[in-house]
């Protein structure tokens, strides 16, 4: 069953740029998908329409049930709550602890404490971080950053994880750690689309792979068939 399906999609920004064009595309429930392509091809416009950053121009987006370009901007938290998101920046708050800057996705939303800290806890042993748990983001490698920016995203329990560049700025050994994670989170049921340039964790990943060119799909490879 599909969770995301856009159809005949347009992005034409006010400068007159069309970086997206004619999109057909479905992706369904418990996929993980890799989207590639050369930079200006439309990756990014792509994932900000699914998190309702961006509206299209034309066309249907459905993400989990929600026609998001239709959605009004005081409804767009009922698409949010339904995805997390990892950029290439880690975005972490400086001031807070591990826990602080995970439980603070939860606090917006007002649940009990002992239902935050058990959610915490959770989702930091999910990603390999339990142990530092009270260390602060200038504490930790940046390998051990993106893994708390992943452990924020998927905490409140995302349907979808929309993944912008998250290896962008580590190593390769690191990267390949988080890739890791990423695939654990994928085998619980989430649903992961990742926009990347390295086509080495692509090949390595053998998931299927959505190939942008000018704002269209050129090609897409089922799963293990990129090579």
């Amino acid at each position: 069953m599909d969770l995301i399906r856009l159809t005949n999609v347009k992005k034409t920004y006010n400068t007159g740029v069309t970086a997206i064009q004619d999109l057909n595309l479905s992706i369904g429930k418990g996929e993980f998908v890799f989207i590639i392509g050369s930079t200006g091809c439309g990756k990014s416009t792509l994932i900000k329409m699914l998190y309702r950053e961006e509206k299209p121009t034309a066309g249907q987006i459905i993400v989990g049930g929600i026609d998001v370009g239709r959605l009004r901007n005081r409804k767009v938290y009922k698409i949010r709550r339904k995805i997390g998101v990892v950029f290439q920046d880690f975005k972490l708050l400086p001031k807070s602890t591990v826990y602080e800057n995970v439980a603070f996705a939860l606090e917006i939303f007002g649940l009990p404490k002992e239902e935050i800290h058990a959610k915490v806890v959770k989702v930091l042993e999910l990603v390999g971080l339990k142990h530092k748990i009270k260390s602060y983001p200038a504490q930790l490698s940046g390998g051990e950053q993106q893994r708390v920016a992943i452990a924020r995203a998927i905490v409140n329990g995302p349907k979808l994880l929309i993944c912008d560049e998250p290896t962008g700025n580590l190593d390769a050994k690191t990267s390949m750690g988080i890739m890791e994670v990423l695939n654990e989170i994928n085998k619980l049921g989430t649903t992961i689309i990742m926009v990347t340039h390295d086509i080495n964790i692509v090949k390595k990943m053998n998931k299927r792979v959505i190939v942008l060119d000018s704002g269209r799909v050129l090609k897409d490879y089922e799963e293990g068939t990129y090579k």
